[in-house]
């Protein structure tokens, strides 16, 4: 099949770069998001968001005229869409994006387009959404009830990439793409096939979704391990660290690093759309969210700790204490605060002791609305080592080129083993 207009739905951090690399191909593609900042911004060849290399994937597309964006959905041949799949308060999916976005593009649908669910989704959202079409649109057929001979094809093809190497990925990484039927899942193929050099491996919509959740939930487990891991050696005066390398020395144990929690769109989030549909067959995983989502609290405990210290042993007054966050974003050398672990301890502690915490971001280029609202400023990190408490939270590129020499009246508290003179004691 010939695509000749690709329409992304969603130009975040997975839409925006998909979207571009479509455009490398010399394809016409249609960004589409509801954010007039983000689309204005990418039309001027310019990225509103940080990812290696993409603000000049972005730039040669939009001037070479292969990429435009807009707030309105238009024609294409096939339609990716990437848009957010957040839980609600109760940890149960909210879809309300997808079918925002299926609402959106429904009425520009034509007979022989391909639409593609993207969103990590709990299992049968891509039926859901095909039904959405369908309700917007009873002139054309759909698969759920036409079978191989619908007008439209439609497809769950999740992404699997990693921030940092979003470019790459996409090209190289294996996509597992499930078509509502057969030829849903060959169309889907093909157009993958324009920029993939992975293996596009073929299964069913359902199974393809429980894909991408299963991904993350092992990895949540497993992290899940190291941070419980973590806090148990706190206990037994144990430092984690080297029992994390002595440990990985057996030819078959491979335990992850600790941290001050899990957070980003996909691993915070994914395994709590399995547990809200099997919550009884899905207890470890249950445990293990349960356990990465303590971790902040546990890592401001032990802030509170080394603050009651340094009061004890120098004398200062609790109001005086000048305390210093390092790293803001979910993981190292991005610049996401999605569902960020630092940056809700950082949050806390501005509550806790206001108009005394101070955050580094080298990401950041300034402070996120809600630091500013409770006095927390953004600095640079020599600044910000001269604070009385210090609290490793990303582990940045940036700080390893930095020289930590505390002096006796500063603590740190290091939660990602980061510092060769740091533990979690």
């Amino acid at each position: 099949m010939t695509f000749g207009t690709i329409a992304v739905v969603g130009l975040g951090y997975i839409g925006l770069p998909t979207a571009a690399v479509f455009a490398s191909r010399k394809r016409k593609v249609i960004g589409i998001d509801v954010n007039t900042h983000a689309v204005e911004t990418i039309n001027r060849g310019e990225v509103h968001i940080v990812e290696p290399d993409l603000d000049m994937l972005v730039h040669a597309a939009v001037t070479e005229g292969y990429l435009r964006a807009t707030t309105v959905a238009e024609p294409a041949d096939a339609f990716l869409i990437a848009v957010p799949t957040p839980f609600k308060t109760d940890h149960k999916p909210d879809l309300s994006y997808i079918e925002s976005a299926s609402k959106a593009v429904a009425p520009v649908l034509k007979a022989g387009d391909l639409v593609i669910l993207e969103s990590t989704s709990p299992v049968g959202a891509t039926e859901r959404m095909a039904a959405w079409l369908a309700e917007a649109r009873p002139d054309l057929t759909f698969p759920q009830t036409a079978g191989e001979a619908s007008d439209i094809r439609i497809a769950h093809c999740p992404e699997r990439v990693l921030p940092g190497h979003v470019l790459s990925e996409l090209v190289h990484n294996d996509r597992v793409i499930g078509g509502m039927t057969p030829r849903c899942s060959e169309v889907a193929t093909s157009l993958y096939k324009i920029f993939v050099e992975g293996e596009c491996v073929i299964t069913n919509a359902r199974t393809a979704e429980m894909c991408k959740l299963t991904e993350n939930s092992f990895r949540d487990v497993n992290i899940a391990f190291a941070n419980e891991l973590s806090m148990v050696c706190d206990k037994l005066d144990v430092d984690v660290w080297e029992l994390i390398r002595l440990a990985n020395r057996h030819p078959r144990v491979n335990i992850l690093q600790p941290g001050p929690g899990v957070g980003g769109h996909c691993i915070a989030v994914d395994p709590w759309f399995i547990v809200s549909q099997a919550p009884e067959q899905s207890r470890l995983i249950r445990t293990a969210r349960e356990v990465n989502d303590s971790k902040p609290a546990w890592v401001l405990a032990k802030i509170r700790s080394h603050i009651d210290d340094l009061i004890a042993s120098t004398g200062k007054s609790r109001s005086s204490i000048r305390i210093a966050c390092l790293g803001l974003a979910f993981k190292a050398n991005i610049d996401d605060l999605r569902e960020s672990p630092a940056l809700a301890i950082t949050l806390e502690l501005g509550h806790l002791y206001p108009g005394q915490v101070v955050a580094v971001e080298p990401h950041g280029a300034s402070s996120p609305a809600p630091l500013l609202a409770v006095d927390i400023q953004l600095v640079e990190l020599s600044a910000a080592l001269e604070a009385d408490v210090l609290v490793l939270l990303v582990d940045h590129k940036l700080f390893a080129a930095q020289t930590l020499q505390l002096r006796p009246d500063q603590r740190l508290l290091d939660t990602r083993g980061f510092f060769d003179c740091a533990t979690f004691s």
